[in-house]
């Protein structure tokens, strides 16, 4: 039960984190999304633009994540009860939960970004 709520504090701080990062660089870049939305970009392709980041930033983070939890979970396996370390099923639902939870904390931004006034973010310098 306590590594089920440090592992759900651990899954908000990451969220968190993501959204701070992805908030910040829309925020840094927002004179060059003003720019596309001026030239004609819609706001389905801006959205994509910011998703992307947080695609790589998912698959870099799952890259390394996924590889060390199978080589460490021996480590753990002691503390687990009722699953083994190395379930494919529990990999698999942590593996679609994070990418949820990416999705989403990445979606906020993007939205936000496809919502840009051109005019003021041309003006904003």
């Amino acid at each position: 039960m306590l590594m089920g709520i440090f592992a759900l504090a651990a899954l908000i701080l990451a969220s968190i984190g993501l959204y701070g990062l992805i908030s910040y660089s829309v925020s840094q870049r927002s004179q060059e999304i003003g720019i596309r939305l001026a030239l004609g970009a819609q706001p389905g392709l801006v959205i994509w633009l910011v998703m992307k980041e947080v695609l790589v930033l998912l698959a870099i983070g799952l890259a390394i994540g996924v590889p060390a939890a199978f080589g460490l979970g021996k480590y753990v396996s002691t503390q687990l009860y009722g699953i083994d370390s190395r379930d494919p099923g529990v990999a698999t639902a942590t593996v679609i939960l994070l990418a949820l939870v990416s999705a989403a904390a990445g979606l906020i931004p993007a939205r936000r970004a496809s919502r840009i006034d051109p005019i003021l973010a041309l003006r904003h310098e």
